[in-house]
Parts: structure tokens; sequence; C-alpha cells
């Protein structure tokens, strides 16, 4: 069965989809086959950062226009994006059955990906906490900043408490260093623990480097580029610790579980 993967965040503008889409391009390299559904309705944003332009998107299946087959668009090395599409009003605020309508039409596609990574709309909404609950492992992107804790901290809390999701892996982006990520993870974990039933795992970081910047910039993620740079080997640790986290169980409706019902 194919492993879902949301990326997740509290606030917006930590990095959370560039974090996919490079994890995306990790796991490709690792000989598996990847697909990302961009999540963020109406504000989807990794196919540019793939340097792609879809034809379709979700709406157009939710709509019974397209089948999830048709709105397929491929990334750079092969990695099948599914977009939510960009300044599509309309999509902003899905219902609770065209989300659980999502969800299952990821079933058609469940035998021919490995993973699935789930870039989900930044902060608490309905959408978010649904997409995350639904996926088996949640990663959540911050940065070392107070907003930034803040944000991810009420976004663990809405998940923990409206789904009863106990396992989160705390990504540190824009670190200067390995030792002040940890920092920054330790302090979050201590405000975390203090509070919430929850287990939270340090799945590492990624540098602040202009090689990023510049990645982001060109539409051409920095893990297509040489693998000994420091970047790319931060991403592979990252890739790493995400496939080793343990999974949710949740009783709500769930990628690739056909027939079963629940949720918000």
């Amino acid at each position: 069965m194919a492993k879902s993967i949301a990326i997740c965040s509290g606030k917006g503008g930590v990095g959370k989809s560039n974090v996919t889409v490079n994890l995306a391009m990790v796991y490709q390299s690792m000989g598996k086959r990847i697909a990302i559904l961009d999540a963020d309705f109406g504000m989807a944003n990794t196919h540019i950062l793939m340097g792609v332009n879809p034809e379709f998107y979700i709406s157009e299946v939710i709509s019974g226009e397209k089948t999830i087959s048709e709105i397929s668009c491929k990334g750079p090395n092969g990695v099948s994006i599914y977009s939510g599409g960009s300044g599509l009003l309309d999509m902003l605020n899905l219902d609770q059955s065209k989300r659980f309508q999502t969800i299952r039409l990821m079933d058609e596609i469940e035998d021919q990906i490995d993973i699935l990574l789930i870039d989900v709309p930044a902060g608490a909404s309905d959408n978010s906490v649904s997409f995350v609950s639904a996926a088996d492992s949640a990663v959540v992107v911050l940065v070392g900043e107070p907003t930034s804790f803040l944000d991810a901290y009420s976004f663990i809390k809405a998940c923990h408490l409206e789904m009863e999701m106990a396992n989160f892996t705390i990504v540190v982006n824009m670190a200067n260093s390995a030792t002040e990520a940890k920092r920054h993870f330790d302090r979050f974990n201590e405000i975390a623990m203090q509070f919430l039933d929850v287990r939270l795992r340090f799945g590492g970081h990624i540098p602040m480097s202009q090689r990023i910047r510049k990645a982001v910039v060109s539409r051409k993620p920095i893990t297509t580029q040489k693998s000994d740079l420091p970047e790319v080997m931060a991403f592979q640790s990252v890739a790493k610790q995400v496939l080793d986290a343990p999974t949710n169980q949740t009783n709500g409706i769930r990628f690739f579980q056909k027939g079963m019902s629940g949720g918000r």
C-alpha cells in the first residue's frame, strides 16, 4: 500500500512547499514512485517551484469534467503532480464532502505510486486538519521565530484535540546551523509537552541558503543539483527521518483506505 505523508505548517512563509518538492525529488532518486497532491486549493504553488504548468486541476475532477489520471502533470524526474490550482477562488473553502471526495480520488492512483506527499494549506483550517489527519504521518515545518512557534503549536493542538493525532515530525527550516536547529526544536518541544499529550520527533533541519533561494527563483529544486551539496544532503537526511516516522492512527477518512468513513 502506498504511504501518505502530509507536509504542513502553522503559518505561511516557512518554506513548506519547497520542503515538499525537495523531499519528492529525494524519494524519486531513491527509486520510489512519487506523487504530490497540492491541497492548497486556489493557492497551489508546488508546480511553480518545479517549473511546470498543469493544464488541469483537482476542481475539474471534483466537477466530473476530468478523471484524476487526466489531470496528472509530470514534474522533474517524473514526479506526478495533482494541483489544487492557483487563483481559483471557488476552491479556497471546500466543504466536507469535497474534501472527502478529494481524498478518495487518490485511491485511483494507489497502485501507481509508493509515496504520496500532500502539500497542506498553512494554518489550522478545516481543510488543513482534514488532509493531515487522513495521512499516515505528519511533518510540521517551522522556523526559529516566535510567530512560527505559536502557529505551529496551534496547528498541532487542533490536530490533536479534533482528530486525536499524537505523532508529528518537526523539521526546522532556514536554520543557521544544526546546533541552532536542534535548540529550536528542543524549545518548541518543551512548550508543546507542557500542554499537549503528543509525541514530537526531530526530523532534522534545512539550512539558510542562498543556493536554495536561487533554486526557488529559477524553479529548479535544489535536490536536482549536485548530490554533494550540503543543502541536498540536508534534504536527504530529513527524507530518511520522515520515512521512519511512526504512523498516526485516526478514526476518520484516510488516504488509500477504501471503505472507511468518518472525519470532520
